[in-house]
């Protein structure tokens, strides 16, 4: 993934179909989501679907993303929940296309 303007990061966080959470970093959050739903993301929720992201936060690099997915993931889960409850998110809208 290259890092440009128009492609920022984020850090999101999935419900699991167990009820467990996830934390991951992309800089594309629908199509991250997708991949997760089809299986192909992760071992973890490849198991666990369907998986719906109830939490994402914009972040200004790669460097701030992996920094911030691993306090997420140092979080109890009480602490993630509050997160969640605290700025939640609805499924992503497919992306859209930029005209000139």
């Amino acid at each position: 993934m290259t890092e440009t303007p128009d492609h920022p990061w984020f850090v999101y966080l999935l419900r699991c179909n167990d009820g467990s959470l996830y934390t991951g970093i992309t800089t594309d959050v629908p199509r991250r989501y997708k991949q997760h739903q089809a299986g192909t993301a992760s071992r973890y929720t490849r198991s666990r679907l369907p998986v719906r992201i109830v939490y994402q936060e914009k972040v200004a690099d790669r460097s701030a993303a992996l920094k911030r997915e691993l306090a997420i993931k140092a979080m109890s889960r009480q602490k993630k929940l509050a997160l969640v409850r605290t700025r939640p998110t609805r499924k992503p809208a497919a992306r859209r296309q930029r005209t000139a």
